[in-house]
């Protein structure tokens, strides 16, 4: 895939800028809430620790975001609110430990019960952004060659690998997070707006 096959750079940016109001916009409670905790909160909880991890609270609440921002699958926020707290914090240190691999600290943080692909790499890309993208549906859909989504370590090593070589091509300050950001927003997020 080629730079050419997404949006031009300057819509991406324009995109990106525009994220938060498209959040705003999507008409679910506390989404905005849960998304500035996301983006600014959580990682700098996770970096102050001396052994960064995620605690069981943390990870509920991500995956509240997730669900928040994509689809609500109350049975999954059960299972992974039946998570043993020193199991998460052990899980998600060994995970964190296990960066930059592309997808280990994925397959370590799947052995949680009700955490997938898709919540694992939110926990990825809080931690590292600059080589984790969140795995969202709406994103994938627009990464030509992909094709149909699955939620699967080995679809989500192709998503990550696309991000992450056109977050490098984008040049400047864009990260596969960031570049993931920039593609929701500009579809309108699940609610198809766009500000």
């Amino acid at each position: 895939m080629t730079v050419s096959s997404l949006p031009a750079k300057a819509t991406l940016r324009a995109a990106l800028a525009r994220y938060d109001r498209v959040v705003a916009q999507q008409g679910v409670a506390r989404l905005a809430e849960l998304d500035e905790w996301y983006h600014a909160e959580l990682p700098r909880a996770i970096a102050s620790r001396r052994t960064p991890h995620v605690s069981h609270d943390e990870l509920v609440k991500l995956t509240e975001w997730k669900m928040a921002r994509g689809v609500w699958r109350a049975p999954n926020l059960v299972l992974v609110r039946g998570n043993d707290a020193a199991l998460v914090q052990e899980t998600s240190t060994g995970a964190i430990a296990a960066m930059p691999h592309p997808t280990r600290p994925i397959r370590i943080l799947a052995t949680l019960a009700g955490v997938g692909p898709a919540t694992a790499s939110a926990v990825a890309a809080a931690v590292r952004p600059d080589l984790y993208p969140f795995f969202d549906e709406l994103v994938a859909e627009q990464l030509p060659g992909l094709g149909k989504v699955a939620w699967t370590l080995g679809y989500y090593a192709r998503y990550a690998e696309v991000l992450v070589a056109q977050a490098a091509s984008l040049g400047d300050d864009w990260t596969p997070a960031s570049l993931e950001r920039a593609l929701w927003a500009n579809v309108g997020g699940k609610a198809g707006v766009r500000a």
